[in-house]
């Protein structure tokens, strides 16, 4: 697939309008108390948008160097669709952070040789979309913001993730993760050469993933200023009449 050809600009599309989409949901479901029939409908949908196409192409497309689920992204719909079903704050933020700083690499600079009307292509697509509007859904529309420990969690999943992934590539002789090689035309294209990319990487998520995590703490104590305010307001209105 050309990056930035018509295969690739027609699902940018749909995942812009996806995202309003999942900012407008969220806000409408803000105030529900636990996991909505929608939330988990759509765990769901994740699962069987993304386990078919996989097996397909486990089956009929085997090649050790891509059909394995050892990208993180393989990983990211799983904690997408517990987050979805749960709202646990472990998944959330697992969804959030791989969502919002990995997986949307793989929406604006993917790295898939194959085309319509591959099935991995449509693997990839439902994959990298569904998790990145789950993350948006979760966090930016129902404010299930992460708290710091979330964030060394994640931190240390992800470490362990690529740990065993680095290990499996170098007895393989794969490039899971893009831990030994950079993929074509990323943003990894932007750091030095390997291993230092590695590290650099590792480095800038942290950052990014501490940066999203103060982002969206701020956030939810500002919308928890705005909600204590209102309630003030209508209990002194509501005193005034009683006094009249």
């Amino acid at each position: 697939m050309t990056q930035y050809g018509l295969t690739h600009l027609v699902p940018l599309g749909v995942f812009v309008v996806g995202l309003v989409l999942a900012v407008v949901l969220g806000r409408r479901h803000a105030g529900v108390p636990g996991p909505t029939r929608f939330s988990r409908t759509c765990a769901v949908l994740i699962p069987l948008a993304t386990v078919p196409f996989q097996v397909i192409d486990l089956v009929f497309n085997f090649d050790i160097d891509t059909t394995l689920p050892l990208h993180l992204c393989d990983l990211a719909w799983i904690a997408a669709t517990w987050a979805l079903w749960t709202h646990r704050p472990f998944p959330v933020a697992l969804t959030y952070f791989w969502g919002l700083t990995l997986t949307i690499q793989g929406v604006l600079t993917p790295s898939l040789n194959e085309d319509l009307p591959h099935p991995r292509y449509f693997a990839f697509w439902a994959l990298h979309l569904l998790v990145v509007w789950a993350a948006v859904y979760l966090v930016v529309g129902l404010r299930r913001s992460p708290r710091w420990s979330d964030f060394g969690a994640a931190v240390a999943t992800t470490l362990t993730w690529a740990v065993a992934t680095y290990t499996f590539n170098v007895l393989a002789d794969t490039n899971y993760g893009y831990l030994l090689r950079k993929p074509r035309s990323s943003v990894l294209d932007l750091l030095g050469p390997w291993p230092w990319y590695v590290a650099q990487e590792i480095a800038v998520v942290f950052l990014a993933w501490a940066l999203l995590t103060w982002l969206a703490q701020r956030s939810a104590a500002s919308g928890a200023h705005r909600v204590e305010a209102a309630v003030d307001v209508d209990d002194r209105a509501g005193g005034g009449r009683e006094q009249v």
